[in-house]
């Protein structure tokens, strides 16, 4: 397993609103993002240290306007903690690694995928297409891909 951290120059890279979100706990504008209606397949991992989060496999249109997620890929990789902030109980997830805000988690999602919305922001992703996934460092993700084309095809 890829030891995945924060930097100084990981951090130095990110636009403002990137920093914002994944290092002050902002929130980005819904369905004004980079990924919540994205379909296509790949893996969303963290801005900061790289670690992967989430897969397209896992994603689902929430109608929230932000990119929604049954679950991690990593479960290891999400850290979740109580967030009373704004006047309300939620549960906050955050990257392990990269200790990057990532958005929150809610228990109102599809229940035949367990009953999870990790509703994510877009700021604190970075995508990585499935055709990618080697030259970017990721090729042990590619399985998740093929496994789901073999099923598609039987």
């Amino acid at each position: 397993m890829a030891n995945y951290h924060k930097s100084p120059e990981a951090v130095s890279r990110l636009s403002p609103e990137q920093y914002e979100v994944t290092q002050h706990n902002a929130t980005e504008r819904p369905f004004r993002n980079a990924y919540w209606d994205s379909k296509e397949a790949g893996l969303y991992v963290d801005i900061v240290s790289g670690e992967p989060l989430f897969t397209s496999l896992d994603k689902f249109d929430s109608g929230c306007g932000w990119p929604s997620f049954t679950k991690p890929v990593e479960a290891e990789n999400v850290i979740e903690k109580n967030d009373s902030s704004h006047g309300m109980r939620r549960t906050e997830v955050r990257s392990r690694g990269g200790d990057s805000h990532l958005g929150h988690v809610f228990p109102d999602g599809p229940r035949e995928s367990g009953g999870l919305r990790y509703c994510i922001n877009s700021a604190s992703l970075r995508f990585i297409p499935a055709d990618r996934l080697e030259s970017e460092g990721y090729g042990s993700y590619r399985q998740l891909f093929e496994a789901k084309a073999e099923g598609a095809k039987k």
